[in-house]
C-alpha cells in the first residue's frame, strides 16, 4: 500500500497544484487551453511513440487486452442502460452519467502506467488505450444519438477517430517498435526531453479543468456515475481478468484503467451533443477527488484476488 501511495502522491498532488494556480490566476485564464491543445495534439504523442519504440511490444498479449476491455465496456453499457430503463434519469442528463461511467482519464491513466508500472505498464497501456478509445468514442456517440436526438454522423465520427493524435501514435509507435526501424538516435534525443514534458503539465491541466462550483450545484448524479465508474468498473475487470487474463502486469494495468476518473474531454462532446454539460463538469470534478482515495485501494488490494 505504501508503495502504491508513494507512487501516486505526485500524480494527485500535480493535479493540485494545477487547481491551485489556475484559482489563483497564474499564469493566466489564456494559457491553458494552448496548452491543453500543446499536450494532446504534440506532448503525449511524442511521450507514446518514444516509449513504445523501445518498449517489448512483442510481450503485451493483445488478444487478451482487446477481450477484456470489449468485455468491460459491453458490460458496463449494458448496466448503465438497464439502470435507465428501470428508473430514467433525463435523457440529456443519462447522457453525463453515461460518459462519466464509461470514459478514462488519458493523462491520469498514462502517468499513473509509468509510475507503477514503467516502461512495460506504458506499453500495456498504449495497447489498452488504442482499444479503448475508438470503442468508447463510438458508443458514446451512439448513446447521444439515442437519447438526444442528435445526429453526430457515422463518417464524422470515423474521421475524429482516424485523425485522433493519441491514435495515431500508438500506431506509429508499435510499428517502429514491430519493424524493427526504431527511433532514429537525433529524434529520440529531443522526443526524451518532450516527453519528460508531458505528464506534469498534463497532469497540471487536468487540476487547473477542475469545477468545484458545478460540483455544489449538483447531487445524486455525481454519486451514481461515480460508483459505477471508480467501484463497480475495477469489481467488473477483476472479474473478467481472472477469467481471461494471464498476465499479471496486464491484469493490474486493466485494473488501473477501470479505476481511472472519466476523461476531461467528456464535457466537450456533451456541450457538442446536447448533453448535460453543467452536470458533466460536476461529474468529472467529484471523480477526480473521489478516485484519491479509491485508486490506491483498488490497486492495492484487488490484484490479491487476481
Amino acid at each position: 500500500m505504501n508503495e502504491i501511495l508513494t507512487a501516486l502522491w505526485p500524480i494527485f498532488a500535480l493535479v493540485c497544484v494545477g487547481h491551485a494556480i489556475r484559482r489563483g490566476g497564474f499564469p493566466g485564464d489564456g494559457f491553458w487551453e494552448p496548452a491543453e491543445k500543446l499536450i494532446y495534439f504534440l506532448l503525449f504523442p511524442v511521450l507514446l511513440i518514444y516509449k513504445l519504440s523501445l518498449a517489448d511490444v512483442g510481450a503485451v498479449p493483445i488478444g487478451e487486452v482487446a477481450l477484456a476491455v470489449i468485455l468491460l465496456l459491453a458490460a458496463g453499457t449494458s448496466l448503465l442502460v438497464a439502470v435507465q430503463w428501470i428508473k430514467p434519469l433525463e435523457n440529456s442528463s443519462f447522457t453525463s452519467v453515461y460518459q462519466g461511467g464509461m470514459r478514462f482519464n488519458t493523462y491520469v491513466g498514462l502517468a499513473a502506467s509509468a509510475a507503477l508500472f514503467g516502461d512495460e505498464g506504458l506499453a500495456v497501456a498504449a495497447v489498452v488505450m488504442a482499444v479503448m478509445v475508438p470503442l468508447l468514442n463510438l458508443l458514446c456517440v451512439l448513446v447521444f444519438s439515442f437519447y438526444t436526438r442528435k445526429e453526430a454522423g457515422l463518417l464524422s465520427v470515423l474521421l475524429a477517430l482516424v485523425k485522433n493524435p493519441l491514435i495515431i501514435a500508438c500506431v506509429v509507435g508499435i510499428s517502429l517498435n514491430i519493424s524493427g526501424v526504431g527511433l532514429p538516435w537525433a529524434l529520440a534525443s529531443v522526443a526524451g526531453l518532450l516527453s519528460g514534458v508531458a505528464l506534469p503539465l498534463g497532469l497540471l491541466a487536468v487540476g487547473a479543468g477542475l469545477n468545484l462550483s458545478a460540483l455544489r450545484k449538483t447531487g445524486g448524479s455525481v454519486i451514481y456515475s461515480s460508483a459505477v465508474k471508480l467501484l463497480l468498473f475495477p469489481c467488473l475487470m477483476l472479474l473478467i481478468c481472472g477469467l481471461f487474463v494471464e498476465s499479471l502486469l496486464v491484469a493490474q494495468v486493466l485494473l488501473m484503467f477501470s479505476a481511472l476518473p472519466t476523461a476531461s474531454t467528456a464535457y466537450v462532446l456533451a456541450r457538442q451533443l446536447g448533453g448535460d454539460a453543467q452536470l458533466m463538469a460536476a461529474i468529472i470534478t467529484g471523480q477526480i477527488l473521489i478516485s484519491m482515495a479509491t485508486m490506491p485501494f483498488v490497486l492495492a488490494f484487488f490484484p490479491a484476488f487476481l
